[in-house]
């Protein structure tokens, strides 16, 4: 199965990708949000950046707490949506995380649900968190979310199929050369089409993590398992949310 190099930039701006994800728990994302902001107690008015920021809803509610907070993502369509959303404290660009943004600017940058591991290259991927790293001032600190790979491998569902206002999603997931590989075919029954996407994202571990980090001097605090901060566990854990600081 050959898969597009760059399937998140015709993917990250359909329609169709909106739709399927649309149903993703705010509630949840707002009391992880806030958790964090109690566990890392930052000042009034710090520094922000929300690395793959999607529709700008997560850096909205950053922002409206008081922080002045800075979204950027891939897809322009993504970022069309969250201008809509800006004030003096919000903003928003178009922006390749491969790339430098603003060095040695942000007291915290996030990086949110699974908006990591995507490139197919290691090169690419130790890029992205050079990104990350490089954003941050020194002593400053980065939040990444991603998921578990050793309990999404294990509780993989391989076969599913979704219905959402007159569309048709048949998903298909396997675990393939350390990826996991997400097949999603679309009937849209109101426009009488078919598409087809591709999801491809590294099943990086806790060690593979620790290495990347290593390579771009930042040093890990802190390893929770969950949205409740619950210690991680490879075999249990939803989740592998890694806290580190710039030195």
């Amino acid at each position: 199965m050959e898969i597009d190099k760059v399937w998140f930039k015709d993917w990250f701006n359909s329609p169709y990708y909106h739709l399927l994800y649309n149903n993703r728990d705010e509630q949840e994302a707002a009391a992880f949000i806030d958790k964090l902001l109690a566990y890392l107690q930052p000042v009034p008015g710090a520094l922000m950046l929300d690395v793959a920021c999607g529709k700008g809803r997560h850096a909205k509610y950053l922002a409206d707490k008081g922080y002045d907070v800075t979204g950027i993502d891939l897809s322009i369509e993504s970022i069309n949506t969250a201008k809509k959303l800006e004030n003096e404290h919000l903003s928003f660009f178009q922006h390749d995380m491969r790339l430098p943004f603003r060095v040695n600017y942000f007291d915290i940058v996030f990086n949110f649900f699974t908006s990591f591991g995507y490139f197919d290259s290691q090169r690419d991927n130790d890029n992205a968190l050079r990104t990350l790293k490089n954003a941050l001032k020194p002593g400053g600190k980065l939040v990444l979310d991603y998921l578990n790979s050793s309990y999404v491998a294990t509780h993989l569902v391989v076969d599913e199929v979704k219905e959402k206002e007159n569309v048709v999603f048949d998903i298909r997931r396997q675990l393939k050369d350390k990826k996991f590989i997400k097949e999603i075919c679309i009937l849209d029954k109101e426009k009488m089409r078919r598409a087809a996407y591709t999801e491809s994202v590294n099943a990086f571990t806790r060690h593979d993590f620790e290495e990347m980090f290593a390579r771009q001097g930042l040093k890990i605090t802190e390893i929770f398992g969950d949205y409740h901060f619950n210690s991680y566990d490879e075999q249990r854990s939803p989740r592998l949310i890694i806290i580190a600081t710039k030195s």
